[in-house]
Parts: structure tokens; C-alpha cells; sequence
């Protein structure tokens, strides 16, 4: 992945858990520079959520903390504290406002952010050397097991300007805005409330379009950092030339990391993509998938290779949006098993056998009672999963 211009990345190790490589992010950014982002709705929200939501409304950044092995949330006044002083401690480094540096952790829930711990690793990182997006990617990370960034560009008239993200989720995830924390870097030149427009409908399509075990994190993130070094015509609305361009490659990146996300969904061995369709509203059909996909029923049909579509209709009728049982259709990679409330006559199961025992699987619902539709992107459950959470603390 390229270097964005403005953004200088370091890591360093401040063993917030007993591990023995970085957890410590630092990313510094150009003066100027626009950030937006969303944030989980969980009303248990850590402290660095609440104090990023109101950052945010300012428009710009100077720094970027992210704290990998404790998510410092559910700690109270102790957690905030450990927060201010980041935040302090970065913005006399650079001689700016506190509130112009972003701080996001993740990790165990419950547990103060040591602040000696804090104080000692955003020291190391403010001198480390600069690093690539690989280093600043797995030291983000906590179950996850592969670095996870993507890339990708828009012509602005003349002007190519380069998107780079980060994340970095395995469990907990289920977005309400997925625990999951990404971050997204441009050199565009674009005003902070036309990137928080486009990043907010990103997300819809996108990071709100994913679940592994749907759990919503205390700690959900996403922040767009735009440094603007690229030098383009600044973009202020949706009707500049080169708007489209980038809220397309904006959406293009986050739907690649998002998806990112669910492969590396804790013990997931297959990817599965559910599209509704047929449904009253865009909205319903949204519940409607996502009540398939978080199904426990359905994940360990799946994860079993077993082509029980009647699960499917089970997740489909609980889902509390409408539906008509006579109308309803379902398909496995491509091959429809019910049609119109029946089982298709002549049904070979063969194909679908086949088609499970892969790891892209595809799942179609048609509601036969309107226009909207949605597509959403989940993984199996396995023992992995079970196995994963049940050490998590130790």
C-alpha cells in the first residue's frame, strides 16, 4: 500500500497485555488535516468513544493513538483519566489543541488503561522510527489473525488521490454505526463535513452491513483522516466535480476492509454473503439479512455443510419485518431449494452439497412482496469460537 503524504505512522510496545510485539499505534498527521467518523451506539461506550464523538464536530486532527490489549472501557473516572492524559501528552509533543488527537482502544472490557504503562509507550512511539501500514495494521490487532489493509484511488479532474485503510476485528462484531476499529487515510483535499457525509453513508453500505457473532462492541470506530496533500480543487459539497469519484472509492475501501472483518471472523472457516430481496423496504430487507446471518442455527448449518434451508426460513419469520411463508423463495449458490413456500420439485441437493463445501457461500432470500433488498456479509460458527472467547482473558 502506497504512503499517504501528511501521514507518518509509528509503533512501539507499552505491554498492555502479555504480548510480546507492539500495541502501541501512534499515527501523526499533517496541520490541517479533515477527520470524520462514526462510532458504535453502544449506551456502554468507553470513554474513548465518548470523547471521539465530540472531537469529531471540530473537524480537524493533528494525532492518532490506538492502544491494542485493553479496550479501557466500563472503567469510569480511572478510564477518562488514562484518556486525558494521552491526549495530552501527544498534543504538547506537537503543540496543538487535545482535542485535535484521536485515541481509540480495544481489547478486555473492564479493565483501567494503566497509565504509567500509557504514559511510557505514547514516550516510545513519539521517537520510534517511522513505519509501514503492515507494522501500524497487526499492532492494532487483538484476536485477529493476519494485518488487515486495503487501498485504492480516484481521479479528482487531473488530480489522483490514493485511499489507504486499516482495521483490525475478529469477534464482536456486529456494527450499530463493527470490537472493531478502522482507520482510513487520503492525501485528498476535501472539507471535514462533506467527509463526514460520505463516510456516514459509506458505512451504511458497508461496516453496518457486516457480523460475525452479532455482539456490538463498547469501542466501534472508524475514523477518515484527509491530510489534502494531493493538492486538488478542495471538495465542500456533493455537487463538486469529483465528489462521485471519491465517495465511490471512499465506499469501495471500506466495503474491501469490512469484509476483511468477517474472513477473520474468530474460528470462521467460510464467507458467506446473504442478499434479501423482495422485501417492503431497503430497511426490511436490512433486518430481514441480518437476522439470517446472525442466526446460530444457520452459522452451524454452515459450518456443518449442511444445506438446511429450513433454518433459513426460521431466521426469515423471526426477524419481526414481513413476510409471507407462501411467497417465500431460497436459494444456496445460486440453486434455488423453495420456491413460493415449497420445496422445488425435483430438488437435487447435490450441487448445494457441493457448493458448502466451499468457502465463498452465497444465500438468497426472495420475499415476493416488494422492491427493497440488501445484501450482508457474515461467517460460520465453529468451535473455534467457542474456543477463542473461552480464553480471551487469558
Amino acid at each position: 500500500m502506497p504512503p499517504i503524504p501528511g501521514v507518518t505512522l509509528h509503533v512501539a510496545l507499552a505491554r498492555y497485555k502479555n504480548w510480546d510485539r507492539a500495541d502501541l499505534t501512534y499515527a501523526e498527521l499533517a496541520e490541517g488535516t479533515s477527520v470524520a467518523g462514526v462510532f458504535t451506539q453502544s449506551a456502554c461506550a468507553s470513554s474513548e468513544v465518548e470523547l471521539g464523538r465530540e472531537q469529531v464536530k471540530q473537524g480537524r486532527a493533528r494525532a492518532l493513538i490506538v492502544n491494542a490489549g485493553n479496550s479501557n472501557a466500563f472503567t469510569g473516572y480511572r478510564g477518562r483519566e488514562a484518556v486525558d492524559q494521552i491526549t495530552a501528552q501527544v498534543a504538547d509533543h506537537l503543540g496543538c489543541g487535545t482535542d485535535q488527537v484521536f485515541v481509540s482502544s480495544t481489547g478486555v472490557i473492564g479493565v483501567p488503561l494503566p497509565k504509567d504503562k500509557a504514559r511510557a509507550g505514547v514516550a516510545a512511539a513519539l521517537v520510534a522510527d517511522p513505519c509501514g501500514w503492515e507494522d501500524a495494521a497487526r499492532a492494532i490487532g487483538t484476536t485477529d489473525t493476519f494485518a488487515k489493509g486495503a487501498r485504492t484511488s480516484a481521479m479528482l479532474g487531473d488530480t489522483r488521490v490514493e485511499l489507504v485503510g486499516i482495521i483490525k476485528g475478529s469477534g464482536m462484531i456486529a456494527p450499530d454505526m463493527a470490537t472493531m476499529l478502522g482507520y482510513i487515510f487520503t492525501d485528498a483535499a476535501i472539507e471535514p463535513g462533506l467527509l463526514q457525509e460520505l463516510l456516514t453513508q459509506a458505512n451504511r453500505q458497508t461496516f453496518s452491513c457486516i457480523t460475525v457473532d452479532g455482539d456490538t462492541s463498547t469501542s466501534d470506530t472508524v475514523l477518515a483522516f484527509a491530510t489534502g496533500a494531493a493538492g486538488n480543487a478542495p471538495l465542500a459539497s456533493l455537487d463538486d466535480p469529483g465528489s462521485d469519484a471519491f465517495a465511490a472509492a471512499l465506499t469501495d475501501l471500506c466495503r474491501q476492509l469490512a469484509q476483511l472483518v468477517v474472513r477473520d471472523g474468530e474460528g470462521a472457516t467460510k464467507f458467506i454473503t446473504i442478499r434479501v430481496s423482495g422485501a417492503v423496504s431497503d430497511e426490511s430487507a436490512h433486518r430481514i439479512a441480518l437476522s439470517v446471518a446472525n442466526s446460530p442455527l444457520v452459522k452451524t448449518a454452515i459450518a456443518g455443510e449442511d444445506a438446511n434451508w429450513g433454518r433459513v426460513v426460521m431466521a426469515v419469520g423471526k426477524a419481526g419485518e414481513p413476510a409471507d411463508r407462501d411467497k417465500l423463495s431460497i436459494a444456496f449458490g445460486g440453486i434455488w431449494t423453495a420456491k413460493n413456500g415449497l420445496p422445488v420439485e425435483g430438488y437435487d441437493e447435490a450441487p448445494v452439497a457441493a457448493h458448502l463445501k466451499g468457502s465463498e457461500i452465497d444465500i438468497a432470500v426472495e420475499l415476493g412482496l416488494g422492491e427493497g433488498h440488501a445484501t450482508v456479509w457474515t461467517c460460520d460458527l465453529t468451535h473455534g469460537y467457542i474456543s477463542i472467547n473461552a480464553d480471551y482473558r487469558s
